[in-house]
């Protein structure tokens, strides 16, 4: 019998570990979002080629996930459009430092952190709504979920349009100083 109230137990250490975890990750995240970097040709190409297909199996997805929210495509379309631009500013934001041991940038600290709070308080907006998804039951929870989609769309947008400039700035340095690609 004591061994079966320890897998509640667990649990809760386990709830309450993630949930400790989880502002340490988003301080950690913000602290490597806002710190100088070498751009490496293979590192910036890859990023490039993986955030097309996270936005292709993104958009997939929404489509399927548009039988149960509603206007599913536009959500994620209008978070799309909106991170794009974000990531244009972005990339003005940012400073470049061309050397010759390489092309070195560092993003804009408040862009950083107000991506950063967008992903928190879209974490926090989360947990509200599952704690009070009980109420909601007869109403149903999961037709109200697009600004997840945005927030996803907004930050795909976002990282695509980053990548592709810091990708054409590392050509653009390479001519400079005479690299090979």
């Amino acid at each position: 019998m004591p061994l079966l109230l320890l897998i509640p137990l667990l649990l809760l250490v386990l709830l309450a570990l993630w949930a400790l975890l989880i502002p340490i990750g988003l301080i950690q995240r913000y602290r490597y979002g806002k710190a100088r970097r070498r751009a490496l040709p293979w590192a910036v190409a890859l990023a490039t080629a993986l955030s097309l297909i996270s936005l292709l199996l993104f958009f997939a997805s929404v489509w399927v996930i548009g039988h149960w929210i509603d206007d599913a495509p536009v959500y994620a379309a209008a978070g799309l459009a909106a991170g794009c631009a974000l990531g244009a500013l972005g990339l003005t934001l940012t400073r470049f430092e061309d050397e010759a041991r390489g092309l070195y940038y560092t993003p804009n600290r408040w862009l950083v952190l107000g991506l950063t709070l967008i992903v928190a308080a879209r974490i926090v907006y989360g947990l509200w709504q599952a704690a009070h998804a009980w109420s909601d039951m007869h109403e149903g929870w999961l037709p109200r979920q697009g600004s997840l989609l945005a927030v996803g769309g907004l930050l795909l947008g976002y990282y695509q349009i980053y990548t592709l400039g810091l990708r054409r700035r590392l050509r653009r340095h390479a001519r400079a100083f005479g690299v090979a690609r």
